[in-house]
């Protein structure tokens, strides 16, 4: 672990943010190369990435506790290293709803969010990046409007989803099974979109 002095929180977040988006990058893979006998195996590399982030949130707020001067108020940094956590969850929660309901086929459209999910996570990164130098990047608006608009994208993505399901299946269990595993995807475009907005906020404070 850094010493306080040097422990960079900035370089942290991005860190975190690289979890997110390893996740992504597993989850988008692994459903366009989709076999279930491998589900298991692809849970666990996922829980790896999910308790490695855990571990580096951790070391973040141990150094946060005894730092005298953060860069950003304290609060602002345990909140933006949760939000940015809960992507990562997020991610995992979907390739485990899929376990769970012991799908064995997945819906092409599936693979639109999948891929989108990546795409906003890479937005979150370049934020993240951007977010270092907060005061004076010229980007980092742009970076906070992109991710703004593919969690709009997500939302189509869902509403159609969501509507093509109940037009073309009448079958009880796989509209259950569907319609949650589609509220799981549609719940990770939101935590990318909390990410930004919590970054808009601590620059707003900071500015």
């Amino acid at each position: 672990m850094k010493s306080r002095k040097e422990y960079n929180y900035f370089e942290a977040f991005i860190n975190l943010s690289k979890f997110s988006l390893n996740s992504a990058e597993i989850l988008n893979k692994t459903l366009h190369e989709f076999d279930i006998r491998k589900i298991n195996e692809k849970i666990r590399e996922m829980h790896n990435i999910e308790h490695s982030a855990d571990i580096a949130k951790h070391e973040m707020l141990e150094c946060l506790m005894k730092e005298f001067l953060p860069p950003i108020e304290r609060e602002d940094i345990n909140v933006l290293s949760q939000k940015i956590d809960d992507v990562t969850d997020a991610i995992e929660d979907v390739l485990i709803c899929i376990d769970i309901f012991n799908v064995k086929h997945i819906r092409p459209e599936i693979l639109k969010f999948t891929e989108l999910i990546v795409d906003c996570c890479k937005s979150m990164d370049s934020a993240l990046v951007e977010f270092q130098n907060f005061k004076k990047s010229k980007k980092l608006h742009s970076e906070i409007v992109e991710i703004n608009r593919l969690e709009e994208e997500g939302d189509a993505l869902y509403v159609n989803g969501v509507r093509n399901l109940y037009k073309t299946s009448g079958e009880p269990v796989e509209l259950m099974v569907w319609t949650e595993i589609f509220r799981r995807l549609e719940k990770c475009f939101d935590a990318c979109e909390d990410v930004a907005n919590t970054i808009e906020s601590i620059v707003m404070k900071n500015s």
